[in-house]
């Protein structure tokens, strides 16, 4: 991706002194491997000036792979093996949100020996997104200083208003309201800049997302400027990936969490959902009528949204992937993420894994798009041994007739995971995740009390049939999870929609698909029935069709890094039964026939669901904690409240 390649970067202290203009331009980047370079020469042509700006990307964390158990599912998604307490997701279940500075292994939140040139390892969100900022202020500063046509001159501008939009947004979503920096601060300035709110920080951040817009091209593989790279543009900043998070800027600043009321409620804010919708709809349009290299991937190819397996070199994203970070050091990172989510004993070296709960998995309702247990408000999900009566869920045979992305991201009991076991191994052919007698009963290999499943399931999503150690189906397989994708756009679109225009019947002002229309959308490429009557109407949180919207998006959106922030906008990170992260236990009706190649068809007996962490969540658990040696440098940069 570079067309310059750097040799090093001198980086002090990474917040205050880069902020204030104490960070080092002189050795940013060479024109060739071995050469310094006078700085002035980084603005003289498009060429240079496009490898300055190349640096940004690789302030973008992986933040699926910086760390060997990496962590980036905060809602309720995910339990440790008994084993593995101690870690980030453990500490954050307690409410312990400052376990990301305390962890030994460092977090891709935050890290102290940030670097933008180095490894996977070294790329943290908070680091990266100031020195982000300050880099994207230097280049503007100088913008006046490259000779070349108007369109390079355009592509240099929109990258870096993208990337200090961008490293803004991210900022405020995790720690709330922020300083906007925008402009290069002197050394030796005082800096008094004072924390904004959430939505002032988002009015600037939408500024700088449409001079974006405005400014980059909608491929740039379509453009002069782009020839030299031509068929490797797919990660530059582009027109629709700054519409894209212009349309979220504008949905997270009209959400529940951002306009709380004097009674402690918050409801939606119609304009800033509208000004979403609107853009959102150009996004939807643009794809539609071909105009953009965004598309819908079909059913049979859905998984290569997240991961390519078998397939040397491919890039995991297909024609969905709006926007992704730089893929570092991605064989190993890919295998750790598989690993991690693996069952300790199918390969050799886990000691522990990380387990898909069980209440997640009763949001993935049935074929026929209706929740597992219709007959009841959605707030009794986690309630999974009760009879679903209108939707035909059958507790004795509940992995049955679900929603097809279930058998995406779920191993279930009595489920093939190895293909070719060894004689030695045959109590790991088969997933067994009943409940049995303890950690020494046969076969003890699955949920033992140690370090197998908590929960009674198995993720299957980045744990491809053939990846283990009987099996050795390593070779190839990549995961790269973009931070947006078209699929989170209609679902986007339908909630700006609905809550700005006033229904799911209604549309937006650049587009005629409606609210309803847009999710049926996502729901029919996933072959699951569209919203039943009852969901479809009603706009505001509590809506029947946005308490289905929201099941929707867990489910369509799972284990891609949304679930916690989107709890958090809804305001109902500390509402039950999101607090709650539950197991099932039940028992197999004999003889089960492991020969079936439908796992669904054999039968369990007293399924029942029970409690193993209920979070007890707080006010405070909205915004993450930020540092306390930052929120003592100076008087107008407090702390989040209650931290």
């Amino acid at each position: 991706m570079n067309t310059i390649r750097y040799k090093k970067i001198l980086f002090y202290s990474v917040f205050i002194l880069s902020l204030l203009g104490m960070v080092s331009c002189s050795d940013y980047l060479d024109k060739e491997p071995a050469t310094d370079v006078d700085p002035e020469a980084a603005y003289e042509n498009f060429f240079n000036f496009q490898g300055f700006t190349e640096e940004l990307y690789n302030c973008i964390p992986n933040f699926e792979k910086r760390d060997n158990n990496d962590m980036w599912n905060f809602g309720e998604e995910e339990h440790q093996s008994t084993n593995g307490t101690g870690w980030v997701n453990d500490g954050m279940d307690k409410g312990n949100f400052w376990i990301i500075y305390q962890h030994w292994n460092k977090h891709w939140l935050y890290g102290t020996d940030f670097d933008s040139a180095g490894d996977r390892w070294k790329h943290y969100l908070w680091q990266g997104s100031w020195y982000g900022i300050r880099k994207a202020n230097l280049g503007l500063a100088n913008l006046d200083k490259m000779s070349g046509t108007q369109e390079e001159k355009d592509l240099i501008a929109g990258q870096l208003y993208f990337f200090r939009a961008f490293f803004h947004f991210q900022l405020t979503k995790w720690w709330g309201g922020m300083p906007y920096i925008d402009r290069v601060l002197p050394a030796g300035e005082k800096f008094t800049e004072p924390r904004l709110t959430y939505l002032e920080c988002a009015d600037r951040i939408a500024e700088d997302f449409q001079k974006a817009v405005d400014l980059l091209p909608i491929d740039w593989d379509e453009i002069a400027a782009g020839d030299r790279t031509n068929g490797n543009n797919q990660l530059r900043a582009n027109k629709t990936m700054a519409m894209a998070f212009l349309g979220k800027t504008y949905l997270y600043a009209g959400s529940p969490w951002m306009n709380v009321g004097s009674n402690g409620y918050g409801t939606y804010n119609a304009d800033y959902c509208k000004k979403a919708a609107n853009v959102f709809g150009k996004i939807l349009q643009m794809s539609q009528d071909g105009q953009n290299q965004y598309s819908l991937v079909n059913w049979e190819h859905y998984s290569e949204i997240y991961m390519s397996n078998g397939q040397a070199g491919k890039m995991p994203g297909s024609t969905e992937a709006i926007f992704r970070g730089p893929d570092y050091d991605d064989g190993f990172g890919s295998y750790s993420i598989s690993a991690q989510y693996a069952a300790a004993g199918i390969l050799q070296s886990r000691s522990w894994s990380f387990y898909p709960t069980a209440n997640y998995a009763n949001y993935f309702g049935m074929a026929n798009g209706m929740p597992i247990n219709e007959s009841s408000s959605y707030k009794n999900y986690f309630d999974a041994g009760k009879e679903g009566v209108d939707s035909g869920y059958d507790p004795q045979y509940p992995w049955k007739n679900r929603d097809p992305r279930f058998y995406l991201v779920y191993y279930f009991d009595t489920e093939r995971t190895i293909l070719n076991p060894p004689s030695d191994a045959v109590k790991w052919t088969f997933a067994n995740l009943y409940t049995y007698g303890g950690p020494t009963a046969d076969p003890a290999s699955y949920r033992n009390t140690s370090s197998g499943s908590t929960t009674g399931y198995l993720l299957k999503k980045f744990l491809p049939l053939g990846f283990n150690r009987y099996d050795s189906k390593f070779n190839y397989l990549r995961i790269h999870i973009p931070w947006i994708r078209l699929g989170d756009v209609y679902l986007m679109y339908a909630e700006a929609v609905d809550n700005g225009f006033g229904s799911p019947s209604a549309s937006s002002e650049t587009n005629p698909l409606t609210a309803l229309e847009a999710v049926n959308v996502i729901r029919d490429r996933a072959l699951v029935g569209h919203f039943a009557a009852k969901y479809s109407v009603g706009a505001g949180i509590d809506s029947p069709f946005m308490t289905e919207l929201i099941r929707e998006r867990a489910v369509e959106l799972a284990w891609e890094g949304h679930r916690f922030h989107d709890l958090r906008r809804w305001r109902l990170l500390d509402k039950f039964p999101y607090t709650i992260k539950t197991k099932i236990e039940f028992d197999r009706a004999e003889p089960v026939n492991f020969n079936k190649v439908d796992a669904t068809a054999n039968k369990v007996l007293n399924l029942r669901e029970e409690v193993i962490v209920e979070r007890q969540f707080t006010e405070r658990n909205y915004w993450m904690p930020i540092k306390k040696d930052d929120t003592t440098l100076y008087l107008e940069f407090p702390q989040n409240p209650g931290w």
